[in-house]
C-alpha cells in the first residue's frame, strides 16, 4: 500500500517530518506504558528519524536551487550529503541501543509488557510500513538518494517493530525477562547494517561511481537508437547525481558533413535521452572520421559517403 504524494520533493519532505513525529510519539507511549528497554531503544531510533527527516527536508531545499556561479553544476549533491549525515546518525544510535541491551542482559528488570503498549508500538510500526514503501517508491521513480535513504531508514524500523510485537507477547509467557535486552541487541544490529549501507551508497554517490550495467545499456541503446547519420560513438562516460544524469562521449560524423548535419544528430541523441532518462547533462564532442576508434558504438547502417568509399 502506498499513499499518493505531493508534487514537490520538499513537500514529500514535510510529510516525512510529520509522520516521524506522530511515529515518534506512539513509541515512547508505548515504553512508558511497559518501561522496556527494547521499546525504549525502538523510541531512541524513531528520533533519529525526526533528525533525519529535518535533514532531508533541508537537502532537498539545497538540491532544488539552480545553478549558480559557484555551482556551475548545481547543488544536487546536497541529497548525498543529507545521505551520509543520516547514515553517521543511525550508526551512532545503534552503538547507543547496544550500550542499553548490554546493560539490559547483565541487569534485567520486571517488564511490564503492557498490551496498550505493545498496541502503540504495532501501529507505529503499520505507519511506518505504509510510509517507508512510499518514500522508497518515490525515492526511486524521482531519482532522489534523500527520499530513498529516508524511506529504507523508516523500513528498517518496521523489521524492528514486527520483532519487539512479537518478544514482548512472548515475555509474560515464557518468564524470560533477559529477552527484553535480547530484542534491544538485535535491534542495534539491525540499525547498524542499515546505517552501514546507507553510507555506503552515499559515499558512491559522492565518489561519482558509475551507474549499473542496465543503466549503462539503456543509455548505449539510446545512443544508437538516434545516432543515425554518424559512425561511431566512443568514450562514454557517465555519472549519475541525484535526479540528473550527467553524459559525455565523442561522436564520430564523415568528415564531410556540415556543423548544422552534425548538430541536427546530436539534437535527436539528447532528446531521446531526455526522453528516456528524464533530466540529463550531455556533452558531445564531434570528431571527424580519421578519428574513429573502431569501438563503442558503431551505428549500422553506415552513411552513404563511407559505403561509397569502400
Amino acid at each position: 500500500m502506498q499513499l499518493p504524494l505531493p508534487q514537490s520533493n520538499k513537500s514529500i519532505a514535510l510529510c516525512s517530518l510529520a509522520v516521524s513525529v506522530v511515529a515518534l510519539g506512539l513509541k515512547y507511549a508505548a515504553y512508558a506504558l511497559s518501561g522496556s528497554v527494547a521499546l525504549y531503544s525502538d523510541a531512541v531510533e524513531t528520533i533519529i528519524n525526526v533528525v533525519s527527516a529535518i535533514g532531508g527536508l533541508w537537502a532537498l531545499s539545497v538540491a532544488a536551487r539552480p545553478a549558480d556561479h559557484n555551482h556551475t553544476y548545481g547543488h544536487y549533491k546536497a541529497e548525498y550529503l543529507s545521505a551520509v549525515a543520516e547514515g553517521s546518525l543511525v550508526l551512532v544510535t545503534a552503538f547507543v541501543i547496544g550500550r542499553e541491551a548490554v546493560e539490559g542482559l547483565l541487569h534485567p528488570h520486571p517488564v511490564s509488557a503492557s498490551y496498550l503498549g505493545i498496541l502503540l508500538n504495532a501501529a507505529a510500526t503499520v505507519v511506518n510500513l505504509i510510509w517507508g514503501l512510499t518514500l522508497v517508491h518515490a525515492g526511486r521513480a524521482r531519482r532522489s538518494p534523500a527520499l530513498q535513504a529516508g524511506g529504507q531508514h523508516v523500513l528498517s524500523d518496521v523489521w524492528t517493530g514486527v520483532g519487539l510485537v512479537a518478544g514482548l507477547l512472548l515475555i509474560p509467557l515464557t518468564g524470560w525477562m533477559w529477552l527484553d535486552a535480547a530484542l534491544a541487541g538485535l535491534i542495534a544490529l539491525n540499525v547498524l547494517r542499515v546505517g552501514w549501507e546507507m553510507m555506503r551508497e552515499s559515499i558512491a554517490g559522492l565518489m561519482d561511481e558509475a551507474p549499473a550495467p542496465e543503466t549503462l545499456d539503456d543509455i548505449r541503446d539510446i545512443i544508437a537508437t538516434n545516432g543515425r547519420g554518424a559512425i561511431e560513438a566512443h568514450d562514454i562516460r557517465t555519472r549519475i547525481v541525484g535526479a540528473v544524469t550527467f553524459l559525455e562521449f565523442h561522436l564520430v560524423v564523415p568528415g564531410s558533413m556540415t556543423v548544422e548535419e552534425a548538430h541536427e544528430i546530436c539534437d535527436r541523441i539528447e532528446a531521446g535521452l531526455r526522453s528516456k532518462m528524464g533530466d540529463t547533462l550531455v556533452h558531445i564532442h564531434v570528431e571527424p572520421d580519421n578519428m574513429a576508434k573502431h569501438e563503442g558504438i558503431v551505428f549500422w547502417p553506415r552513411p552513404a559517403t563511407e559505403s561509397a568509399s569502400r
